[in-house]
């Protein structure tokens, strides 16, 4: 006969993070260089990934060959989550932006993890909640504000300004073109919006953008010297 107080203590230190990071029954860990595929649009969905290490760009194409990126996910972010709810082919197209350590855990395996690990659960949850926190933000950001303060904070999300406590600057690697996409612009504003935040100090720009914590303290400021009109 099992000793459930064996059982019980196993299950209290069940430990999310430790989890993804090891292989397992459904579950796989790979490494995948810069530019490579995780999987391509019109695959089929039947896992869900989880990053580990580095960068993940997701892009959509239209029915006209048309390229847009919808999202950039990092370290600690799931993200193919829709075969969960039903979806049978992928919609968009994931590619790592610089060497990726990720997990890759099968819809059968996740919904299982889910149904038997109230931890694991709960820490997916507050995942989900947060990434649609941010949808929100990103929504209200399209909306109300210029694209010059919409790319200021889009560069303070993709340094982690926030989430790491370091006044380092960080390095962001992408191209004036993605910038001016994922906030609805043009690329002349982009690079326009760009020398003028390297003249302030801003940021450093120079193949990489490498962020500066001054960034944050001017979109923060009462009176910012980022503007509000476009």
């Amino acid at each position: 006969m099992p000793n459930t107080t064996s059982i019980r203590a196993s299950r209290e230190v069940f430990d999310p993070l430790a989890f993804l990071g090891q292989v397992g029954a459904g579950k796989t860990v790979e490494r995948y260089a810069k530019n490579q595929k995780v999987f391509s649009q019109g695959d089929v969905a039947d896992a869900v990934f989880f990053i580990q290490k580095g960068k993940v760009k997701i892009t959509v194409l239209s029915e006209h060959g048309k390229e847009a990126v919808v999202g950039i996910f990092a370290a600690g972010q799931f993200f193919g989550e829709g075969c969960l709810e039903g979806e049978q082919l992928r919609s968009t197209t994931s590619q790592a932006m610089e060497e990726c350590l990720i997990t890759s855990i099968t819809k059968t395996a996740m919904l299982a993890t889910l149904g038997a690990e109230p931890k694991f659960s709960a820490f997916f949850i507050a995942y989900l909640l947060s990434r649609n926190s941010r949808i929100e933000d990103d929504l209200i950001d399209q909306l109300f504000n210029s694209s010059e303060r919409r790319l200021a904070r889009l560069l303070l999300l993709l340094a982690n300004f926030g989430k790491e406590g370091g006044t380092a600057p960080i390095p962001v690697t992408l191209s004036q073109e993605t910038l001016a996409e994922m906030i609805g612009t043009t690329r002349s504003r982009v690079s326009f919006f760009m020398n003028k935040f390297r003249k302030k100090g801003f940021i450093d720009y120079n193949g990489k953008i490498e962020v500066h914590r001054s960034l944050l303290d001017a979109v923060l400021r009462e009176k910012p010297q980022i503007q509000e009109d476009e």
